[in-house]
C-alpha cells in the first residue's frame, strides 16, 4: 500500500504569534491521516509572501511532500496573501480545484464566493489553498 505525505501550513499572524489557537490546521491534520497520509509536516506562519513562499518550497522541494494543504489568508483583506505567495512558486496551476471548492462551498455560505484560494502542482507536489 501506497503511502502519501503530506503538510499542512496555516497562515495567520495571530496564531503565528501564539494569540489564537489553530484549529483549522489540526482538523486538516486529523482528516488526512483518517484517510491514510503520513502528515510529516506542520505549520503555523504569519501572513507574509516571503515566509509562504519559503514553506512552500522546501516542503515541496526538499520534501518531497505529495499533498500540502494551507489554511487561512485567501479572503480579501490587505493582508490576505496566500493566493498571491502560493501562485509565484507554482509549476502549474489547477484552476478547477479552486473552482470546485468555492461552488461547494456556495451550498454552505454566500461568503464562499470572496474565497481565493489556489491550487497547483510544484515538483511533484499538490498545493491547494483552504479558507480558514
Amino acid at each position: 500500500m501506497t503511502i502519501y505525505t503530506g503538510g499542512i501550513l496555516t497562515i495567520s499572524d495571530k496564531g503565528s504569534r501564539g494569540e489564537r489557537e489553530d484549529t483549522s490546521g489540526p482538523q486538516l491534520k486529523a482528516m488526512l491521516s483518517e484517510q491514510g497520509f503520513s502528515v510529516v509536516a506542520y505549520a503555523v506562519v504569519p501572513d507574509e509572501i516571503t515566509i509562504i513562499q519559503e514553506t512552500l518550497r522546501t516542503w515541496a522541494d526538499v520534501g518531497e511532500i505529495d499533498l500540502i494543504l494551507s489554511t487561512g489568508g485567501t479572503g480579501v483583506s490587505p493582508s490576505d496573501l496566500t493566493p498571491e505567495a502560493t501562485k509565484a512558486i507554482l509549476d502549474r496551476e489547477i484552476p478547477g480545484i479552486g473552482e470546485a471548492m468555492r461552488q461547494a462551498s456556495l451550498q454552505k455560505t454566500p461568503n464562499a464566493i470572496l474565497s481565493r484560494g489556489i491550487a497547483g502542482i510544484r515538483k511533484q507536489s499538490l498545493i491547494i489553498n483552504l479558507p480558514g
